[in-house]
This record gives structure tokens, C-alpha cells and sequence, in this order.
């Protein structure tokens, strides 16, 4: 694992408020984070679709090294209770929505299906992963942004030389878009050169259902 430097932001739950780090350290805890290096080793035995999503998905597809203030990956919403299942005693997920915050176990087993988990050992020990659900619609992958858009997993994701199944960049920055900080315009200006026409077609279909006006669109 590797530590978070004590000036990078962190995610925040619901309330947070955009909190310093040491004051959210304070109140949640702090960060140290799974690589691809190690998040292999981490999912090992659970027998579920999940894929890599996020800053990380973007790096692999470009090969340009980037700072990364977390680990995601995504898992299918039906497969959230197998997940804590797998997770068992080793480690204590908690569910990140817009209401509360709070821990995913037998006693708030009830997930919504676009909220998020994050998962670290115990109260003593910092999160170490990210995990946003994906909706899924009969087992296939769900547009959250865009509910009617579904596609087959495999048509959303690929397999990178390390072995490891990850967003297709044109999906990750699909999700990038709604928020367009600084670093995902940094993403959009190394990635876009490198879309092929279909993955370029898919981004500005995809995008344009959410947003037709976004620049990415015409880009």
C-alpha cells in the first residue's frame, strides 16, 4: 500500500463538507489505499464481475502516470450482499449515499443500487478501497446518469496487459464529465486523442444523452 499525502483531497461522505485532511482524519479516519499492484490480491476468491474504474482505468488505457487520491472499483448492485459476504470478519464496509453514512452489515444489509461502499479493517485503520455500485439491469451494466442505456459488461470494460479487467476510457470519462474538476479535464486532454472513431462515437452518444451541450460532445 502507499500513503496518502497529507495535502491531497479526500473523498467525503454525505456531510463532510469539503473538510481539511486533518479535520476529516479526525472525524473519519484517514486513507491509505490499494494499487493494482494489490487489489488482485485484495478481491482473491470473490467469484463476482468487478473491474477497476475511475483515475486508474485512465492511466492503464494511456500509460501516462498520474497522482491517484484513492482505489476504485465497481462491482454490480445485485452483487452487493455476496460482496460483504466474501468481505466477512476481515474487513468492515461501510455504505456512502446521500443520507448517511453508515456500516454495510447484517444490520443495514439494504443498499441503494447508485450509493457506494467503502471498505477498511477496522475503526482503528484507514480505508484502504472505493467501491460505487453499478446498477445493473438483468445482469447487465446500467447507465447510473442514464438508466434506459445498458450494455453488456463486457462491452464497457476491457483487460489491460497486468491482468486486470477495467472501465473502458471512453466510460470513464462518460462519469468524469458530470463533474469536470481539474484533474478530469487533465484526463479528457490525454485520453481523447487516443479514442478510436467507435470509442469517440460512444463517449459523444453517451455523454450527449446527459448533457448535449457539454463541450466533450463535440470534441
Amino acid at each position: 500500500m502507499s500513503s496518502r499525502p497529507s495535502d491531497v483531497p479526500l473523498p467525503e461522505p454525505p456531510g463532510a463538507g469539503h473538510l481539511p485532511p486533518e479535520e476529516f482524519q479526525r472525524w473519519y479516519g484517514g486513507w491509505d489505499p490499494l494499487s493494482p499492484s494489490s487489489i488482485a490480491e485484495f478481491m482473491a476468491g470473490f467469484d463476482r464481475p468487478w473491474w477497476v474504474i475511475g483515475g486508474w482505468s485512465i492511466e492503464a488505457f494511456t500509460g501516462i502516470q498520474r497522482d491517484h487520491d484513492d482505489m476504485d472499483i465497481s462491482i454490480l448492485s445485485s452483487d452487493a450482499e455476496a460482496f460483504r459476504v466474501f468481505l466477512g470478519d476481515r474487513w468492515t464496509p461501510w455504505n456512502v449515499d446521500d443520507g448517511w453514512f453508515r456500516p454495510f452489515d447484517h444490520r443495514f444489509a439494504e443498499v441503494r443500487p447508485d450509493s457506494q461502499l467503502w471498505v477498511r479493517r477496522d475503526a482503528r485503520s484507514p480505508w484502504v478501497l472505493d467501491v460505487p455500485f453499478t446498477p445493473d439491469t438483468d445482469g447487465r451494466w446500467t447507465n447510473k446518469r442514464h438508466p434506459a442505456h445498458t450494455e453488456d459488461l463486457d462491452d464497457v470494460t476491457w483487460v489491460a496487459p497486468d491482468g486486470l479487467r477495467y472501465a473502458k476510457p471512453e466510460v470513464s470519462l462518460m462519469f468524469k464529465a458530470a463533474q469536470s474538476r481539474p484533474k478530469d479535464r487533465v484526463d479528457a486532454e490525454n485520453t481523447l486523442p487516443r479514442l478510436d472513431p467507435t470509442a469517440r462515437a460512444w463517449l459523444s452518444a453517451a455523454v450527449g444523452r446527459i448533457d448535449p451541450h457539454h463541450p466533450w460532445v463535440m470534441r
